[in-house]
């Protein structure tokens, strides 16, 4: 925008004054990418350099290496910038493998990293703790190595963290069935600093930008996935988006005050299930997801007295959508739609129409509600 405010989810972040860091995913592979580097060249490149899913390029000094026949360890210190994160300044670990022709990339939980002893989250029981996106990122990352020096891509990666174990004790893998240690996580490969304050001034600058040129529809995301899907849907400018991140009560009250004539809440299918139930703050640390309350969501949509027990007893939300889909209750629809009627709560009578649609880790629509 030319002589004008510029607005979306990048010019958000800037205006908080914040200063980004690194998830657990991008220092595993810069540490992946070093350490499979030496194995095929005979040095450890330092810094690594990476390419992240959005196309940055950041470089990452090593803190660790070692070098023996057939094996390499790479180690980097996560900088989580200004964000509060617990992991800020653990060492993460990769130590890469040499496997015979054919076998892939084989992901293994090294000391500090959990591993999954429960349905319901995004990876199978038994597997170690790395998520989808952060394994998709160390492969392609292999595959560049490979490539450049002639490997064949077949590896065993090891992800560790120092203290991980301890560590994990101060977040919800315990809970969730993620023991022993820490999860390697990360869409973007950027940690997006928090502080109430600063965020949700940004959103309130965010509305203010839409508003001013002359955006009719916005739409509150709580993150890059759900921006993406919410564009995909409707084309919207990246003037019209609303990184709300947790704050969704931050959105609906100034969107109250500051009406547009359209909003869109688009986030994962947990998160959305806590405004669903009427918590106006997503955060994990303020607010969980209600089994019960889903439980019950599920019995006005046709669930029986065993599934909706399953349910209320289910490991997480994406865990208790999985058992309603199978069964043909539309769980996804029928929080969306709660949580559009929260939302219109809050407006408390503003003339913006609503709508919410829920996804899921990957992206794909789950539920969604009428627009009202």
């Amino acid at each position: 925008m030319t002589g004008a405010a510029r607005g979306g989810r990048g010019a958000q972040l800037e205006h908080t004054g914040l200063r980004p860091g690194w998830t657990t995913g991008a220092c595993a592979t810069a540490a992946t990418t070093a350490a499979y580097t030496a194995l095929l060249a005979g040095d450890f490149p330092d810094p690594v350099t990476i390419t992240l899913p959005r196309g940055q390029t950041p470089s990452f000094a090593l803190a660790a290496e070692e070098l023996t026949d057939g094996r390499a360890t790479a180690g980097v210190v996560k900088d989580a910038g200004d964000d509060p994160d617990v992991t800020h300044g653990a060492l993460v670990r990769a130590t890469v493998r040499l496997l015979p022709a054919g076998s892939g990339v084989v992901f293994r939980a090294g000391p500090g990293v959990g591993t999954v002893t429960r349905p319901g989250l995004p990876l199978p029981v038994g597997e170690p703790a790395v998520n989808p996106v952060p394994r998709q990122l160390m492969r392609d990352h292999v595959a560049r190595v490979a490539e450049r020096y002639g490997g064949s891509g077949d590896v065993e990666i090891t992800v560790s963290v120092d203290d991980g174990e301890e560590i994990a004790r101060s977040t919800w893998n315990p809970r969730l069935g993620i023991l022993g240690g820490l999860s390697v996580l990360g869409t973007t490969g950027i940690v997006v600093p928090y502080s109430c304050s600063a965020w949700i001034d940004s959103i309130r600058r965010g509305v203010d930008v839409a508003r001013a040129a002359g955006r009719r529809h916005v739409a509150g995301c709580t993150g890059s996935t759900s921006e993406r899907t919410v564009v995909g849907e409707y084309g919207l400018p990246e003037d019209a988006l609303l990184d709300m991140g947790d704050f969704a009560g931050a959105v609906l009250k100034y969107v109250r005050r500051h009406p547009v004539d359209r909003l869109t809440v688009c986030g994962g299918f947990a998160k959305l299930s806590k405004l669903a139930a009427g918590h106006l703050d997503l955060h994990s640390a303020r607010s969980q997801v209600d089994k019960a309350f889903l439980a019950g969501l599920a019995r006005r949509g046709g669930a029986d007295a065993a599934l909706a027990a399953e349910v209320a007893g289910a490991n997480t939300g994406l865990a208790a959508l999985q058992l309603c889909r199978a069964a043909g209750v539309p769980l996804g629809d029928l929080v969306a739609t709660a949580a559009r009627d929260q939302a219109l709560a809050v407006l408390r009578g503003a003339p913006v129409a609503v709508d919410v649609i829920c996804v899921d880790r990957a992206g794909t629509v789950v539920g969604r509600s009428g627009i009202a």
